[in-house]
């Protein structure tokens, strides 16, 4: 659930924060005091797309951020897995910035997204129905994922069917690029093999080059080495004035006086040190003199690999730890390709075999989704006879594909007839809008649970509708509160009388400046503002009396429920 929104420098909002409760909350006002601007915000938040004109006026961009509840799906979860999004402690903490140079970012939880990353995520923290607004239930593409959602049994054939389908498209895929282009495969083949034979006959190893390399500098460098060895190695022992002999009567000379002060001892040993230091680099400088050999033809060997490996690096990689990783690469590559071509016959038998199993798992889903929309169409209807449309028709229509995809071979579509003697048409296309909000709201109360959706707003999906059908609207949405947190911008007083919770948007001139302010309102409150919804401006002591009726009678109907 959302459970907190902060808001800066939008639109007619400056500064504004808001914690978010659980069930059911309205947020109420007279129009025009930036109720839609906090479901812009939200809007925006999931995905939306920003502009300048959401900018307020004199601010140089607007700041938008969102803590929500982690969503308990999988689907969720792996997406913020796969992009490294920290969520140990169960919150999703979404941010969008825009500035007037059309600059935007968005982040989750601190981590930089793209906009198409947050609305994928973002689909799964809020629903967002408006009055005109396209969402999820209207849009075609949704109405089968909608319908497997609906009915618990389709889930486990679907995925056996995924399951049969990947492995279709796999056989399928390798037996078309096969026979695509019978040359290019060819070439492509013959080309693997060179490359392959190349490499593996250089056997190459990663430290390999470096230590050619150094290998290279001490042969070509061999007499620079000889003459520096054995010319530092006469410097200290040879005669008549060796270095090691000269420091070694100095430490003689000085131990003799070590007992007499911290001070000469310390020098002393500091000395003695440096004496056998030098014995010992006496003792190295001679034999590596010993160990020193020149090797003409070790040289040209060296010379010979590093030349290899050079070709190589120019064709393969610029390293030899990259041309082992193309090597891996390309004997994998070859593998496959020899494995195809050794069994051509084998791979278009498991393409018909594949998909025969795909087809068969195909028809047990169109049968299970022909009788889910059966169920479906009554519990519509149900839903429909409680908000005042008894003669409304809703029907689920199938198309077979011509060929199988991802989700079967079904395509379906939700058709409805409002009214007797109409036609009964697409839902999608759907003309009135007090009829397109309760089609909606009987919709959504069917698969709000399903959906698994954290936060559902509805912005003013009650407009042209009054009496027991707004009655209706209420308890529809209040049910469908009861699975999701629900925010529900309204005029209607039966809507906000029934919310288990009430925001009071108003908006006010400050310094010359209109500023949009939101308080939750206490029942007293609550009582005021029903008032207002009911009468208006003219408040009269029995419009209260209505209006407290109007709450008590919720409150009474929630604790019966």
């Amino acid at each position: 659930m959302l459970r907190e929104l902060t808001i800066r420098d939008f639109a007619i909002i400056e500064n504004l924060d808001i914690n978010f409760q659980a069930n059911m909350t309205t947020i109420t006002g007279e129009t025009g005091a930036g109720k839609s601007i906090v479901i812009d915000a939200l809007g925006l938040l999931a995905g939306g797309r920003a502009s300048q004109e959401f900018i307020r006026q004199n601010a140089n961009k607007f700041i938008l951020q969102g803590l929500f509840d982690l969503p308990n799906d999988s689907q969720v979860h792996e997406l913020l897995q796969q992009l490294g999004v920290n969520t140990d402690d169960g919150n999703l903490i979404i941010q969008r910035e825009y500035s007037r140079n059309g600059h935007g970012i968005c982040r989750i939880n601190g981590l930089m997204v793209t906009r198409a990353i947050l609305r994928r995520v973002g689909k799964h923290l809020l629903d967002i129905h408006g009055q005109n607004e396209q969402q999820s239930l209207m849009h075609v593409e949704n109405h089968l994922q909608l319908l497997d959602q609906f009915d618990s049994a389709i889930s486990p054939i679907k995925q056996k069917y995924q399951v049969a389908f990947g492995k279709y498209q796999h056989f399928a895929k390798q037996l078309q690029r096969r026979k695509k282009n019978e040359q290019s495969w060819a070439q492509r083949l013959d080309m693997l093999r060179f490359q392959a034979k190349e490499i593996g006959a250089a056997d190459l190893k990663k430290a390999e080059e470096k230590q050619l390399q150094q290998e290279k500098e001490k042969l070509e460098n061999f007499q620079l080495i000889q003459r520096s060895l054995a010319n530092s190695y006469q410097l200290l022992t040879g005669d008549p004035a060796a270095i090691i002999d000269q420091v070694g009567k100095a430490m003689e000379s000085l131990e003799q006086i070590s007992s007499f002060s911290a001070t000469f001892k310390k020098i002393s040993d500091n000395l003695a040190s440096a004496f056998y230091l030098l014995q010992d680099t006496g003792h190295d400088l001679s034999n590596q003199l010993e160990l020193l050999e020149w090797d003409e033809d070790r040289l040209e060997q060296v010379n010979e690999r590093l030349e290899l490996i050079n070709q190589l690096e120019h064709k393969y990689g610029n390293s030899v730890a990259e041309i082992l990783a193309y090597y891996q690469k390309i004997t994998r590559e070859l593998q496959q390709m020899e494995s195809s071509e050794s069994d051509s016959d084998q791979l278009e038998l498991q393409v018909r075999q594949s998909l025969k199993v795909a087809q068969k798992l195909a028809e047990q889903l169109t049968k299970l989704r022909h009788q889910a929309a059966k169920k479906l169409t009554v519990a519509v209807h149900k839903q429909l006879r409680a908000l005042y449309m008894d003669k409304a028709v809703f029907e689920v229509r199938f198309r077979s594909l011509p060929q199988l995809d991802l989700n079967g071979a079904d395509k379906a579509e939700f058709y409805i007839q409002t009214n007797p003697g109409e036609v009964v048409g697409p839902l999608v296309k759907i003309a009135s809008g007090g009829e397109l909000s309760r089609i909606m709201l009987a919709l959504k109360t069917i698969f709000s649970v399903q959906q698994n959706v954290t936060s559902i707003i509805f912005d003013e999906v009650d407009t042209g509708v009054g009496g027991r059908v707004a009655q209706a609207i209420a308890e529809k949405i209040l049910q469908i509160a009861k699975h999701s947190q629900v925010l529900c911008i309204t005029h209607l007083p039966q809507v906000a009388a029934v919310s288990d919770h009430q925001l009071l948007v108003n908006k006010q001139v400050t310094a010359g400046r209109t500023e949009t302010t939101v308080h939750w309102l206490n029942e007293q409150q609550r009582i005021d503002e029903l008032a207002r919804m009911l009468a208006g401006s003219q408040i009269t002591p029995l419009t209260k009396e209505h209006a407290a009726e109007l709450l008590n009678l919720a409150i009474k109907s929630k604790k019966n429920d």
